[in-house]
Formats: structure tokens, sequence, C-alpha cells
């Protein structure tokens, strides 16, 4: 059901059918939690929008704004990971197993937004998420415009002041002149990228990787967002092949290959497992961590 609401927001609400954890959903899209619901703001094709998802027991309420209002509200079922049935997922494994009972309604949400979720993926190259965040924050800030709807919000950056910009700009955003160079190349080709939100997953990892700078790690973290694929693994983290190894086997270090054998087995929902394995918590720690550097100082 849609309906207007007032001269502004359009609304829309469906029933929730099985289990939704709806924060371990939204969680991983990189939106904003409020005490009124759960943001969104996006460029869409039909001009730049805002959404705020809510819950009762059985439904999900969806308030839009802006020229791309219709365009969210219409894959409001598919962003709050109402398209992805977790119960195809089927494994006798005795820790995969019970963590995929324990959390029934985690589901994979898909946002159809391949550039937004690109340009996420490169600021957390090579990174801690502290210095990926403060790099977000700040592309928002210089190239984002104020969304529209009551909540003083940005939109996602503007993919073509980011093609035109000097790297100069970048460097005071957290950004080292090799991410910066590739958000620079990604924003001059941002409608093509964009147009793999109609591709299969398979064909839409192809298209991003034949970009140069962006590997595995990246089009996982892509895919995974823009198309709700649960079969991503991000290869080439620095932490989960240690996660995964040491709670499938016990052992305390790992490696992309022994990790990618292990999860073999769970394919086409190896993403997935990842995810919940996640919630057993880090590999022992051995040395020290990765040290936040702040290019902007230098």
């Amino acid at each position: 059901m849609v309906t207007m609401m007032g001269l502004d927001p359009i609304s829309r609400s469906i029933p929730i059918d099985g289990p939704l954890d709806l924060k371990a959903t939204l969680r991983p899209l990189h939106g904003w939690f409020a005490d009124d619901g759960w943001w969104l703001t996006a460029r869409t094709p039909l001009g730049p929008g805002s959404l705020r998802m809510r819950r009762t027991k059985q439904e999900l309420f969806g308030d839009a704004w802006g020229d791309g209002g219709p365009w969210l509200l219409d894959r409001l079922d598919a962003i709050a990971g109402l398209d992805d049935d977790p119960t195809e997922f089927e494994t006798n494994h005795p820790v995969v197993g019970e963590l995929h009972r324990r959390h029934p309604g985690w589901r994979f949400g898909r946002t159809d937004l391949v550039f937004d979720a690109l340009v996420r993926a490169i600021c957390g190259q090579k990174v801690t998420g502290e210095q990926a965040t403060a790099a977000l924050r700040g592309l928002r800030r210089q190239f984002g415009d104020p969304a529209p709807g009551p909540r003083e919000l940005r939109l996602p950056p503007d993919p073509e002041p980011m093609a035109r910009a000097p790297y100069w700009v970048y460097h005071g955003l957290h950004l080292e002149k090799r991410r910066a160079d590739l958000l620079r190349r990604v924003a001059a080709t941002a409608a093509r990228i964009d147009k793999s939100r109609y591709a299969t997953p398979s064909e839409a990892a192809a298209q991003l990787a034949s970009i140069q700078g962006v590997g595995q790690w990246t089009v996982s973290k892509t895919l995974s967002i823009s198309h709700g694929d649960a079969d991503q693994v991000d290869v080439g983290d620095f932490h989960l092949k240690h996660i995964v190894v040491h709670h499938l086997t016990g052992r305390p270090r790992g490696t992309d290959e022994e990790m990618l054998e292990l999860l073999e087995p769970f394919r086409p929902h190896r993403g997935r497992v990842t995810r919940l394995l996640h919630t057993l918590g880090h590999e022992p720690s051995f040395g020290p961590r990765v040290a936040a550097r702040d290019i902007t100082r230098s």
C-alpha cells in the first residue's frame, strides 16, 4: 500500500513474512539509525531521495522524500532484506548450523546503488574503519548536497564534481593519491557503473573487476550491498581469513586460500556464513594492530 502523507513525503507499508532482524540486516548498508527509524539518502535515477524505515511486529513502514522517493519505496522490501530468504540456506555443520538457527532474521538487503557502494568500498581499502568513516564523511561534506526531508542529512557525493576535483581536495579528506585517483576514475564513469544494477552479481563482478584498482575485496564489499549477494567473500581482508579459519578449524591463523576452501561447501551462501562467524569474535591476537595515520598532517 502506498499513500501520500501531507505535501512532501510518501509512504508505503508491506507485511513482514518470516523472521526479520531489521537492525542486523540494515547495519551493513551504512545508513543512519535514529530514534524515529533508520535513514538512507541516495542519488537515484529519478533524482535525490531520502528514506526512513520503521517496523512493527507484522509490518514494515517506509517514508520517503524528494524526487527519488518513489524509487526508494519501490525497493523497500529489497533494502530491508525481504527479497532474501535465509531458509534457503541449510547446513549440518555444527558451528555454522547453530549460528544460523540463532539468527534466523539475518538477511541481505539490496540497495541497487552500485556507485555509492563502490565509493564506500574504495574508501575502506587498506585502512582502518575509523579512517574509512572519516573519508566518507569528508566526501559527503565536500561533494554532497543537503538531502530532501525533515532531517539535516547529506546525499552521497555527486560523481561529476568528484571526477573534476584535483588531488589536493581529496588529500584534505583523508584520502591518499592512490584512492583519490581511483575515486576520480570511477566517478567519471558513474552512470555506466550504476547500470550494473541490472546485471547478475557475476556479471557485475566482472564489470567492476575490469576497473584498474578494483580487486576482489572491493568487488565483494560493493556487491554484498548493491546486489544483496549472500555469496560474496571479502578476499584480501586483514581479519576475515583468520576469523573463518579459526572458528572452523580451531587454528589461530589462516590464508585466503584456506578460507575459500573451507567456505566452498557453503556456496552460494559463503558471505552469509562469514557474517555469522563474525558474531563469534576475532581470531586470537598476535602482534600490533594496524596503526591509523592521518595523511592530512603530511
